[in-house]
């Protein structure tokens, strides 16, 4: 049964009241399917849907929402409904929803969810939303290292309830320093009264609180983590990042820098209206129209050669676009690269001699055949100076799109606004100067 199919079956379900037959249905889905069915629901049938959900079946599905329907939904639960649909739902995705809210809207909630809850909420939603400690849970089971096997099989147990989030034992001393790990396969393998701190093992990697959300991704992919503990500067054990949302933020931060390099703005999708989709992508688009008046003002510059040959003008529009061309080609290189790269002089200047090659070898590949064309249908002369110039500018466009957005990742700014329309917008201005200076220079030739 498709989507649509169900999305149908649900609604006749809705109008004749047949509570059982929908909770079979539900039952059978995952909390991604309940959302998606959620959101091709009409509104009006939205709250009485809700009715035949459990608390967990309701946390779980808004846990799979955006921030605009996780709201309405709180709002169409009530104060104490919504409470206790809170106390179900993971603390990280809780604080992020809560940090949507108003202060006042924010104090009611926490204030009739469980305390402890509450107040490990609080503390989340104290970190910086796309950091380690924005990003972690409180759903891991912590042992003493002098534990035997058996104690930490025992604790296992009674923390049944969070075994979907159990990957690894992590090991604290008696001031709560993070000191060890044990894993899954540590305990199966060990012998029932041995101790844990004779099994673990002792060098853990871990994360600072206020490590940046995207280096926190980095480094579970580096090491193929399923979970990464998060420490304070004491190195206390605080909680765990877990890849489910190492996973979201890499397609959160991979739609961010689509944005930034497409100059569109950020939080355009599928259901963004014309006029806000227009506002957020203006600001570029007027700054690029403003930069993009030099290149008349460099046109404007060469007239005595533009009046001396009227045919440069056939591959004015080719020139400017392969150069655009190659900077954006380049630019998604290093913008892609900077995500799983750490950056050292030696890489930088290999990628820089590696883009120059690239860049000499587009340029006299493509500068030469143009040459052959130009020479064919307008001349020998017309011919070498655009191909000379192709040369050129592509190898130009190729550094442009390297060096930029190495140049802003150097001072702290996000390569990525080194957008693809800017790249392409400045390499315009590059190649049309180069363009019409070889011209000028062979005028006397033409």
């Amino acid at each position: 049964m498709n989507e649509d199919q169900l999305t149908v079956l649900i609604i006749k379900y809705l109008k004749e009241n047949k509570k059982v037959a929908i909770e079979k249905v539900i039952e059978e889905l995952q909390p991604y399917d309940i959302a998606q069915l959620y959101r091709n629901l009409p509104g009006k049938h939205h709250f009485k849907f809700l009715l035949y959900l459990n608390p967990q079946q309701i946390a779980d599905l808004i846990q799979e929402l955006d921030s605009d329907l996780q709201i309405e939904i709180l709002h169409r639960l009530g104060i104490e409904k919504s409470s206790k649909v809170m106390d179900l739902m993971e603390n990280d995705d809780l604080a992020d929803l809560l940090n949507e809210l108003s202060v006042e809207r924010i104090q009611e909630y926490l204030s009739t969810m469980k305390s402890e809850d509450s107040k490990y909420v609080q503390n989340l939603m104290s970190y910086a939303p796309e950091t380690a400690g924005g990003l972690m849970t409180n759903q891991f089971v912590w042992i003493k290292e002098d534990y035997t096997i058996r104690d930490a099989v025992d604790k296992l147990k009674d923390f049944a309830e969070m075994n979907h989030t159990i990957y690894y034992l992590y090991v604290i001393n008696d001031n709560k320093e993070l000191v060890g790990v044990v894993s899954y396969r540590d305990l199966l393998l060990g012998n029932i009264d041995e101790k844990i701190s004779d099994i673990m093992f002792n060098r853990v990697i871990s994360v600072p609180v206020d490590l940046d959300q995207e280096e926190v991704a980095q480094l579970i992919e580096r090491y193929d983590f399923v979970a990464v503990p998060v420490v304070d500067e004491q190195k206390k054990l605080l909680g765990i990042v877990t890849v489910d949302d190492v996973i979201d933020v890499v397609i959160q931060e991979a739609n961010e820098d689509i944005e930034k390099l497409s100059a569109s703005g950020k939080d355009i999708d599928f259901n963004t209206k014309a006029t806000t989709a227009s506002f957020r992508r203006l600001p570029w688009l007027i700054l690029l129209l403003f930069i993009g008046l030099l290149s008349g003002s460099i046109i404007s510059g060469f007239e005595d050669t533009l009046a001396a040959e009227v045919s440069l003008v056939f591959f004015m529009p080719m020139i400017a676009g392969m150069t655009g061309n190659t900077g954006t080609q380049s630019l998604a290189v290093v913008v892609r690269g900077l995500i799983t790269q750490d950056l050292d002089r030696r890489t930088v200047t290999k990628l820089i001699a590696r883009e120059l090659g690239v860049g000499i070898i587009i340029g006299v590949t493509c500068g030469f055949l143009i040459a052959i064309i130009a020479l064919i249908w307008v001349g020998p002369d017309i011919g070498l100076v655009v191909g000379a110039s192709l040369v050129l500018t592509l190898i130009i466009g190729t550094l442009a799109g390297t060096v930029i957005p190495l140049t802003l990742y150097r001072f702290g700014i996000d390569p990525a606004v080194a957008s693809g329309p800017l790249i392409t917008t400045l390499n315009d201005i590059f190649s049309l100067i180069v363009y019409f200076s070889f011209a000028t220079a062979f005028l006397t030739y033409l």
